[in-house]
């Protein structure tokens, strides 16, 4: 029982050491995530309608 509560207070003072991002930190890197998750399911979708062209195009 000793080694849980000896991991417990570990992993409290490992938390302790954590820099937290600010709310503005995290507005700008939630932003910066969809907005490139957007330009890849753009750019994926694009390349997706040049292959089927592309294919249609051979047959």
């Amino acid at each position: 029982m000793s080694a849980i509560t000896r991991f417990f207070k570990n992993v409290a003072s490992e938390m302790s050491k954590v820099t937290w991002p600010t709310r503005q930190e995290m507005v700008k890197y939630t932003v910066t995530v969809v907005i490139t998750v957007i330009l890849f399911a753009v750019f994926f979708m694009v390349l997706d309608f040049g292959i089927e062209q592309l294919i249609q195009l051979l047959m």
